[in-house]
């Protein structure tokens, strides 16, 4: 009898410790597949960058908050206030 609830216990146990990981690991991320009005935005925006793989991933996140990303590969930022006005932690300009 005990062998019976240990076998049914733990598996159901796993499964839902596996769960709240994923859950809280996806929370954490930021979006890795972004939509194609994003990846096309972005990839003109960032394509003169010399850190490429940084300017992708927070126009990437700017994109995904605003909905929107300026024209050009620089400047033009007034084009899209809400890409304009998100700063960092240390007040500056978050997206490229």
């Amino acid at each position: 009898m005990k062998l019976l609830t240990m076998a049914t216990i733990l598996p159901a146990l796993l499964l839902l410790l596996t769960t709240m990981l994923e859950t809280t690991t996806a929370d954490q991320d930021p979006p890795s597949d972004l939509s194609a009005f994003c990846k096309g935005k972005c990839d003109v925006r960032c394509s003169l960058a010399s850190r490429k793989d940084r300017c992708l991933k927070y126009c990437g996140i700017c994109c995904t908050k605003c909905n929107c990303v300026p024209s050009g590969t620089f400047g033009n930022k007034d084009e899209c206030p809400c890409y304009r006005d998100l700063k960092n932690s240390k007040g500056e300009s978050k997206c490229p």
